[in-house]
């Protein structure tokens, strides 16, 4: 037997914000939909009311973020020291790459497995 569902109830200003996420440059509305769990029929059928229209200024919350490789002269002859444990960090690449790490973890390893994800 199915779990029953729950039906989700977004108030004015959520569906705001979910419908200017979808605005950014290099965002779908389909990783939008994941983020939140939902369909994107909804969303689009939200993008299409004009009560959720995104002003500019709830478009500007969104920053866009590049992944650089480090130049030469910024490497170290020392690994960089491991995280300490406890420490969780979430980082989505422009593609759409979802990563989580929980606990210790070695910073250039992350970094370069970030790298190699959007290669």
């Amino acid at each position: 037997m199915a779990g029953k569902r729950v039906r989700r109830f977004w108030d004015e200003a959520e569906k705001r914000q979910i419908v200017a996420q979808t605005r950014v440059p290099g965002v779908s509305v389909a990783q939008v939909a994941r983020r939140y769990d939902m369909n994107a029929n909804l969303i689009f059928k939200w993008t299409r009311d004009p009560r959720y229209a995104a002003t500019q200024e709830q478009v500007g919350d969104f920053l866009p973020v590049t992944i650089a490789a480090a130049p030469p002269a910024m490497k170290t002859l020392r690994p960089p020291a491991p995280a300490p444990a406890g420490v969780n960090v979430e980082i989505t690449t422009p593609g759409g790459c979802k990563v989580r790490v929980e606990g210790g973890f070695d910073v250039g390893r992350l970094c370069e497995l970030v790298r190699g994800l959007e290669q």
